[in-house]
């Protein structure tokens, strides 16, 4: 078997030498081939960058202020009578908001208990007014989780009457 050297350690042979020369010094390889299709490639990735730069993705989320958004375990030694746990917590702040790859949207604070009406009161209030910022124009693409505020019969008909394009 031949032992395969690059051309740039052969005595005698420059990088990019004839294939002659490198068939006599035992070298074996190909030269790549062009491919034709490149600029397809390259166009299906600007498209592709381009529809990502029209989605705006929207999330709500419960921020626990004092302490972790979990169950609290109270260690107590074998036998002794269980007394009075001070328990933290209770304070948190749920929030609303709105990103893209150009940026970030607004961001509301929800006073009450959230459901299908107060989240279809924060897209009346702030979603459209979000894309408008972050200057996605009128054919953005909107984005969210499948929460069942999200899924709501309600929710969709709120999303098409404003003729949202919504990603499924």
């Amino acid at each position: 078997m031949f032992e395969q050297k690059p051309s740039h350690e052969v005595e005698g042979i420059v990088r990019g030498a004839p294939r002659q020369d490198c068939v006599e010094a035992e070298i074996w390889g190909r030269v790549p081939k062009h491919f034709s299709n490149i600029g397809v490639c390259q166009k299906a990735s600007k498209d592709s960058q381009t529809i990502r730069n029209k989605i705006l993705w929207s999330d709500e989320s419960k921020i626990e202020l004092c302490g972790l958004n979990t169950k609290r375990h109270v260690w107590r030694n074998p036998g002794t009578i269980p007394g009075t746990t001070v328990k933290h917590g209770g304070r948190n702040i749920m929030l609303w908001g709105s990103f893209s790859t150009v940026g970030t949207g607004r961001l509301v604070r929800i006073m009450e208990k959230m459901n299908g009406a107060k989240y279809r009161e924060i897209l009346d209030e702030n979603l459209l007014q979000s894309a408008q910022d972050l200057r996605l124009g009128q054919r953005f693409t909107f984005q969210q989780d499948n929460d069942p505020k999200h899924t709501a019969k309600t929710t969709q008909e709120w999303l098409q009457d404003k003729s949202l394009n919504v990603v499924e």
